[in-house]
């Protein structure tokens, strides 16, 4: 009984420090998600408390579906549509480009096996949305420039597991094949595309049909798991369905979900958004000291020097891309030129293809997100 009752206090104790957090954090306005991880590696260096170590599995298959679920639901489609480009060229380009940088980096500068290389590469490619978006909002930036890290925040998670998967058969089998790659890579975005549409279609018909909101809300949180498991289960990310069936529900959830089940899923899916993010980031906190226990091997000066030319890395070669992704398609095809004019005096460094003054005319004009939840 009494390890059960131990099981039982770690959640209510985490929830206690996931509130207080939020509770400093408001007042210093900061934002919660780097509080809770910075608190999360306090904890872990104080003697006496458990180790903590969160399972990949676990978060790959429970936490990150209704995430990235909730995220595309609340992504405006007309808005996502419009940003295809630069969102498409962060999201996969500068991933796959940043994954190739790395992998090159470490085998020259730090001695890895190309395999390792591009697993660790993978790995750490693309970047976190959920901190640099809080900062963005309280920056007051221009929409287009949240609607494009929100966008690139979606699909680069799919564009890094696809990579990873690669990579780890590659270290596996020891065989590589740059063809094979691409061609199975392309069949995995096919695929999980008009999977996503699929489920997007049957769950909403479905939920018309019981139209019953407990029910329905029911339905909406199985959604993120029908759309992930089985392309994941296939060998495929899972991410790139799940967005795609939240980007499919949320243009057509206005005209199939009653207004009763969109106000009850607002307060739900905040709610439950809330309560997973600010369980995620302070348990990643609280790992660190099975990760200082896993780094006996190496000293620290080492890691410390490994952990600086990766992270400057990840950080110089992502500037590197913005430059290229903004202006090249603009000089190379005047269509988008036209359609999409360079940003003047506005470096991309802002996060990427610039905000132009009549790009945001036009994507006010229609395109405002409805503060309805389509969850």
């Amino acid at each position: 009984m009494a390890p059960m009752i131990s099981t039982i206090q770690i959640p209510v104790l985490l929830l206690v420090v996931v509130a207080a957090v939020a509770v400093v954090a408001a007042r210093l306005k900061i934002p919660p998600a780097i509080f809770l991880v910075l608190t999360g590696v306090l904890l872990a260096l104080v003697p006496g408390l458990p180790t903590v170590e969160l399972a990949p599995e676990f978060v790959l298959l429970l936490v990150l579906p209704p995430v990235v679920y909730s995220s595309a639901v609340a992504m405006s489609w007309r808005e996502f549509r419009f940003n295809l480009r630069p969102i498409s060229l962060l999201a996969v380009g500068c991933v796959a480009f940043t994954t190739v940088v790395i992998a090159a980096a470490t085998h020259w500068l730090l001695g890895l096996a190309w395999p390792v290389g591009f697993v660790l590469g993978a790995i750490v490619s693309p970047p976190d949305a959920i901190a640099p978006l809080s900062i963005a909002r309280r920056m007051q930036l221009p929409r287009r420039l949240l609607v494009i890290l929100e966008g690139e925040g979606l699909a680069n998670d799919a564009t890094a597991l696809i990579l990873y998967r690669f990579a780890v058969a590659a270290v596996t089998v020891g065989v590589f094949s740059f063809g094979h790659a691409v061609g199975l890579f392309a069949a995995i975005v096919a695929g999980e595309i008009l999977w996503g549409i699929g489920v997007g279609w049957a769950m909403l018909r479905l939920r018309r049909w019981v139209s019953d909101p407990r029910i329905e809300i029911t339905l909406s949180i199985l959604t993120p798991f029908f759309a992930y498991w089985p392309p994941a289960y296939l060998g495929g990310s899972g991410v790139l369905a799940t967005v795609t069936t939240g980007l499919y529900i949320s243009w057509n959830g206005l005209r199939l979900i009653s207004a009763a089940t969109r106000l009850q899923g607002i307060f739900f899916w905040d709610f439950l958004m809330y309560l997973i993010e600010g369980m995620v980031f302070l348990v990643t906190g609280l790992q660190a000291r099975t990760l200082i226990g896993r780094t006996g091997n190496y000293s620290m000066s080492e890691l410390a020097i490994s952990v600086a030319v990766v992270a400057a890395l990840v950080i110089i070669t992502r500037f590197v891309w913005l430059y290229p992704a903004t202006y090249l398609p603009r000089w190379l095809f005047p269509a988008i030129r036209r359609r999409d004019p360079s940003p003047r005096h506005r470096p991309a460094v802002a996060v990427r293809a610039g905000v132009h003054r009549g790009s945001r005319h036009r994507l006010a004009r229609g395109s405002a997100r409805d503060p309805v939840c389509n969850c």
